[in-house]
């Protein structure tokens, strides 16, 4: 779920009537981010809550979406994902593009409402329209599965690279599989291997686990075993089992490292505590 909208309007002390209803609105708002963050004065969900009220029912869609999130994770009154989700559907319809993504995300896991994938990829779509990367990753995903649409990885592809060119690294990770695997795409090793990088070098775990592949098997890149143990190993780090039975793999035939069994005994161990036990075949060619 998204976090709370924070932002100041600057406000005008000469205003009409009508203006004085927004400006009421506006500073109810700000209260609420100001009991809400605690930074000005004491951290209080309630009082935070009751201002965004006061806020949401004058129309303010922020303080509507923030309510909403408020009744999601019962900070400053009861928990009750219905009421979370009545008020994003009346921040959605404002045109919220962070209430739009709660709503796609709540119809799709059902919480506080029926699941229903069609209104998921409604919602979705309307927040990746205004270029919400996590809306545009997870619509590609639903098309990439057939989840309240017809199966398209064409589309799924689309969406994804809209995520990823906005540098969203889970997009980026799964362009590279679907190049790797060639589904809905020409199979191309060399593009999977960039995309995969690119996530890798944001921190993505199961993208440097990847590209530790792909180095160890030549396939993208030249064959290189020291950069599939410098990839595989910065995944294994972050707890990405497959790395971790990697390298003990790699210790095992001392491929890219010198043999040593008890490190490779310590990742087996490793990628176990997470019931991950096979031992991966690795390409150990010339």
């Amino acid at each position: 779920m998204k976090t709370l909208i924070a932002f100041i309007l600057l406000l005008d002390t000469a205003v009409s009537a009508q203006e004085a209803e927004v400006v009421s609105a506006n500073a109810q708002y700000n209260l609420g981010l100001i009991y809400y963050n605690g930074k000005v004065a004491p951290q209080d969900y309630a009082e935070a809550a009751r201002w965004f009220r006061k806020a949401a029912d004058q129309g303010h869609a922020a303080a509507q979406y923030n309510l909403g999130v408020m009744y999601n994770n019962g900070q400053g009154v009861p928990q009750d994902f219905a009421e979370g989700a009545r008020w994003y559907h009346k921040a959605a319809e404002q045109g919220n593009a962070s209430a739009e993504f709660n709503l796609g995300a709540i119809y799709y896991k059902g919480q506080g409402v029926l699941q229903d994938y069609a209104q998921a990829i409604r919602w979705y779509r309307k927040a990746a329209d205004q270029g919400e990367a996590t809306a545009q990753f997870n619509l590609g995903k639903m098309y990439y599965n057939g989840q309240g649409v017809p199966q398209d990885y064409a589309e799924a592809v689309r969406w994804y690279r809209k995520a990823a060119d906005q540098g969203a690294a889970l997009a980026q990770s799964q362009i590279g599989v679907i190049y790797r695997e060639g589904t809905g795409v020409q199979l191309d090793y060399t593009e999977a291997a960039r995309w995969f990088r690119k996530a890798a070098d944001q921190g993505d775990a199961v993208s440097q686990s990847m590209l530790g592949i792909m180095y160890s098997e030549g396939k993208g890149v030249l064959q290189d075993y020291a950069e599939a143990v410098r990839w595989c190993r910065k995944a294994a780090d972050q707890g990405e089992a497959g790395a971790q039975t990697l390298l003990g793999a790699m210790f095992v035939d001392g491929i890219g490292v010198k043999p040593d069994l008890a490190e490779a005994a310590r990742w087996y161990r490793k990628a176990a505590d997470q019931g991950r036990s096979e031992e991966p075949r690795l390409n150990s060619s010339h």
